[in-house]
């Protein structure tokens, strides 16, 4: 399995035109795509910034796929009011659901980069990790995904709500800092933001 991320830095006053576009016009045309097997949307109200991620059923897909979605793209970005857009490329290495996430649900996003072995922080996230962030409340899925090429990686842990979000922050925050360390990478950035589209249909792989 396979995802692309494009992050829009847009216009927090547009955020609400964002989710009903991404809902209503991209997510429909890029799940009609051979090899999509979903899409979700995430935000942040205050600063505007938007994070896109349609799975792919292979590399082959996705890469197949990259023309497409640009007048898609084009078209969340100017409704957002955004300049420009970034696109990551990544595996879908682990995924674990525990249920589906509720209107309201938030996600903690952890950017992490310069990873040796990707085996290794594969083999940490599923065995030390995953286990963890199950007990947490209000658990509902993780994911991790990376790129193997540029050592980077990026872990995506859905909450019921926000509450719970905000709750679990300083726990969260000791596993994220173990996990770094024993993968030896470093955590480069972390994001709370509202899970406002959710329609990704990644099988198990935890």
């Amino acid at each position: 399995m396979y995802a692309r991320t494009t992050t829009l830095q847009g216009n927090p006053g547009s955020v609400d035109a964002g989710i009903a576009h991404v809902r209503d016009v991209v997510l429909p045309a890029v799940t009609a795509m051979e090899g999509c097997i979903g899409m979700s949307l995430l935000v942040d109200r205050e600063s505007g910034r938007a994070i896109a991620t349609t799975a792919w059923e292979s590399e082959a897909a996705m890469t197949n796929s990259a023309q497409k979605v640009i007048p898609l793209r084009d078209g969340a970005q100017e409704v957002l009011g955004a300049s420009s857009s970034d696109v990551d490329v990544w595996e879908l290495a682990v995924a674990h659901r525990d249920h589906a996430s509720p209107t309201g649900a938030c996600a903690r996003i952890t950017w992490l980069s310069g990873i040796p072995s990707a085996e290794r922080a594969i083999d940490v996230y599923r065995m030390t990790v995953l286990p963890q962030l199950q007990e947490l409340p209000g658990f509902c899925s993780a994911t991790l995904m990376l790129n193997r090429e540029t050592g980077r990686a990026v872990g995506t842990l859905v909450f019921e709500n926000r509450q719970q979000v905000e709750a679990t922050r300083e726990a969260a925050r000791g596993i994220r800092e173990a996990a770094g360390a024993e993968m030896d990478a470093m955590i480069d950035d972390v994001a709370e933001m509202e899970l406002a589209v959710a329609h990704l249909h990644v099988p198990e792989m935890a």
